[in-house]
């Protein structure tokens, strides 16, 4: 069931969502000080590709460093990320088939406003870091 989600969720959202990130990723790159905001912008990219079956766990050791960063990656990009989630959950909720997807969606919105002192893991059991 996992893999059908994950394939749907590429077709209708993944796609547009993980561009999104590598452009915000991209400008990021500019700056050089904002280059962790670029990687974590890439991570995420690769998160929303296929998001079913990984979840996103708090990263032990995450200080002052990441609360800084999610501060500037707020402001600069994390608001208009969360801004497209809204919009893509609002057209995927229109279908009954898109409604587990708008909630997944939705629930990608605390980690694209806040992704630094975050990890992805897998959600089955096995705890090894993803990406």
């Amino acid at each position: 069931m996992r893999t059908i989600l994950n394939i749907i969720w590429l077709i209708f959202a993944g796609i547009e969502l993980a561009l999104l990130y590598v452009l915000f990723g991209l400008l990021a790159i500019i700056p050089i000080v904002t280059i962790p905001a670029a990687v974590a912008s890439f991570r995420m990219a690769l998160y929303v590709l296929w998001p079913f079956g990984r979840k996103v766990v708090d990263k032990p050791g995450a200080g002052v460093g990441s609360a800084l960063m999610n501060v500037v990656w707020f402001l600069i990009a994390g608001l208009w990320l969360a801004i497209g989630h809204i919009a893509t959950a609002a057209a995927l909720a229109v279908t009954i088939i898109g409604i587990p997807m708008a909630i997944a969606n939705l629930k990608l919105i605390p980690v694209t406003c806040f992704p630094f002192g975050k990890q992805i893991v897998a959600s089955d059991g096995y705890e090894g870091v993803l990406a």
